[in-house]
């Protein structure tokens, strides 16, 4: 996934579920200035994903716990 969001950084976008940020994230892709700003946010956007899904884990697994 790391690979696309660098090649394709709209289509990553699309293949999490969020359409809008992957239309605005081709407008911005195809200018070539705007090809490093999309790849970048498309990662810092890609970690910020598993952040959360291990933060969710967490939570569950503490909640369980008790």
């Amino acid at each position: 996934m790391t690979l696309i969001a660098i090649i394709l950084p709209w289509l990553s976008f699309f293949l999490r579920g969020k359409p809008f940020a992957g239309i605005l994230c081709l407008i911005l892709q195809i200018t070539l200035n705007g090809w490093i700003p999309a790849a970048v946010w498309a990662l810092f956007s890609l970690s910020d994903g598993s952040a959360e899904k291990r933060n969710k884990q967490f939570i569950k697994a503490v909640s369980s716990g008790r």
